[in-house]
């Protein structure tokens, strides 16, 4: 039997899955972590993504016979590195936005939509800031391409990830050449020596080898591992997520909702615009993908849950978290299809689609309004895909052509709420797959088995041999409550003033 390892390192867990040859999970194991916010910066240490990776791969019930591997992680951010690969500054993941300046000329630059989260916004506004270390950088990457190196030695990343840190041309399947060429001028003529070409890791595509685990990086994982496992190409969470809902071909689109949310489309051509809510990137085979990218999703939300949970506690109730979930998100489904006017902005952080660089959550209701528990819950729930929504009405002025969403994360966990709201916001029929609950660690697995299966497209590899007989559910959108959320969705608009100001006054 040949077995397959996806290890994902996602913003709230790293998580390990093994799949058989049937491309069935086996077994699992996982680690909790958090960012902190410290100096301005959101980062998470490296020193503790080792150590989450060990215990998640403790939970892995068959280490010795895995015939490849892989490492995904959360997309773009900013590591960077001297030429002994010690790290200059903390990690700046893709939840900071610090880069608005950068992000603008650079935009301007070549023309095509560089978003605050991508590594060249980084990297170039750590160079309109004069920061000490630019001058020693040698290597700049991503957490996957990072952990990557550690374990095989091998300075790479996937296609999908790559497009994150430097636009891709689709032609050549590597970094844009007029473009590197423009961004060198530029640095070159702010006295420095270094070649962007020499910073970035080197591009692959599904299918192709990128190293195998050496002796130094099964150390690294105290020999939980074996030397020697073959390793597909590093890619970022959107790329294996979706692997793991059978999203590659064109026309097809994946929502990914959890501490972020983004939805991700195969084009079957260019946009005829740029847009700054818009970002261009890849497939893990190098197809072009629009992504609508939105900082915050259920984190406001849950935090008014583990508040009506400690309510709960206080009168002696004992409640497990699924529990507590599955009521509360079946709840709003007796609320009014418009909140009842119910406003909730879940804003924690700053929000590229919306051009906001900090949060403030906000709950908002007139004397008019119904303030439900039901009406509550749906309007955070709603307030969950509002931004994404805001997003996604571009691609509709851009004849964008959808034949459905495929839906993975914890906000559908739920059976029929997340997924019906997201029909609503999105006016497309959604799909959930059996297997959507595994997410991103599941794809790196496919993507790891596609390395030692490769005779055939991955779009493909998939169709005919993965998800050939999958389990579904399809959700179509219902007229009431997309009439409801139309309505929701324009007042969210205008409450967004609200929330400008609130930035500007609450510090």
């Amino acid at each position: 039997m040949k077995n397959y390892l996806g290890i994902e390192f996602g913003s709230t867990r790293i998580k390990a899955i093994l799949i058989d040859q049937g491309y069935t999970p086996v077994s699992s194991g996982d680690y909790t972590w958090k960012s902190d916010f410290i100096n301005g910066i959101w980062t998470y240490e490296l020193d503790e993504a080792i150590q989450g990776l060990k215990t998640a791969l403790s939970g892995i019930n068959d280490t010795k016979n895995i015939s490849a591997m892989g490492i995904s992680g959360m997309m773009h951010g900013y590591l960077a590195f001297d030429e002994n690969w010690n790290l200059l500054v903390p990690f700046r993941t893709w939840q900071n936005t610090i880069t608005a300046t950068a992000a603008s000329e650079l935009t301007s630059l070549f023309g095509f939509n560089i978003p605050q989260r991508w590594s060249i916004a980084h990297l170039y506004q750590a160079i309109l800031n004069g920061e000490d270390h630019i001058g020693k950088i040698a290597h700049i990457t991503t957490l996957s391409g990072y952990i990557h190196f550690l374990l095989t030695g091998e300075n790479v990343l996937g296609i999908g990830e790559a497009s994150g840190m430097f636009p891709i041309d689709p032609k050549t399947k590597s970094y844009d050449g007029k473009m590197l060429k423009k961004f060198q001028n530029l640095v070159t003529q702010k006295g420095l020596s270094w070649d962007i070409k020499d910073l970035l890791p080197r591009v692959l595509v599904a299918g192709q080898n990128a190293g195998c685990l050496t002796e130094k990086g099964a150390k690294l994982v105290d020999n939980l591992l074996p030397a020697g496992i073959p390793f597909a190409a590093p890619e970022g969470d959107g790329d294996t997520g979706m692997t793991a809902t059978n999203s590659v071909s064109v026309g097809t689109g994946n929502v990914s909702a959890g501490t972020s949310i983004f939805s991700m489309v195969v084009l079957d051509k260019p946009l005829e615009n740029n847009y700054e809510e818009i970002d261009v990137i890849t497939t893990p085979t190098g197809e072009p993908v629009a992504m609508v990218h939105c900082n915050n999703c259920t984190n406001d939300s849950n935090a008014w849950i583990n508040i009506l949970r400690e309510t709960a506690e206080l009168f002696g109730a004992n409640i497990t978290t699924g529990e507590l979930y599955t009521k509360l998100y079946e709840k709003s489904l007796e609320g009014d299809a418009n909140c009842g006017k119910v406003m909730v902005c879940n804003y924690l952080a700053g929000e590229g689609v919306t051009h906001f660089d900090e949060g403030r959550p906000l709950v908002l209701r007139s004397a008019n309004s119904k303030f439900t528990l039901a009406n509550f819950m749906r309007s955070s729930l709603y307030s969950t895909l509002a931004t994404l929504a805001i997003g996604m009405e571009i691609l509709d002025k851009e004849n964008v052509k959808i034949e459905f969403l495929n839906a993975h994360g914890g906000l559908f966990k739920t059976k029929g709420v997340g997924v019906k709201y997201l029909a609503a916001a999105t006016g497309s029929e959604v799909k959930v797959m059996k297997t959507a609950g595994e997410g991103g660690p599941f794809g790196m697995a496919l993507l790891a088995a596609y390395l030692d299966n490769n005779a055939k497209p991955l779009e493909q590899f998939l169709k005919d041999e993965v998800f050939g007989n999958s389990e579904s559910q399809i959700y179509s959108p219902e007229a009431e409550c997309v009439d409801g959320f139309k309505e929701y969705l324009e007042e969210y608009k205008k409450i967004l003033e609200v929330e400008r100001s609130a930035v500007e006054r609450v510090k």
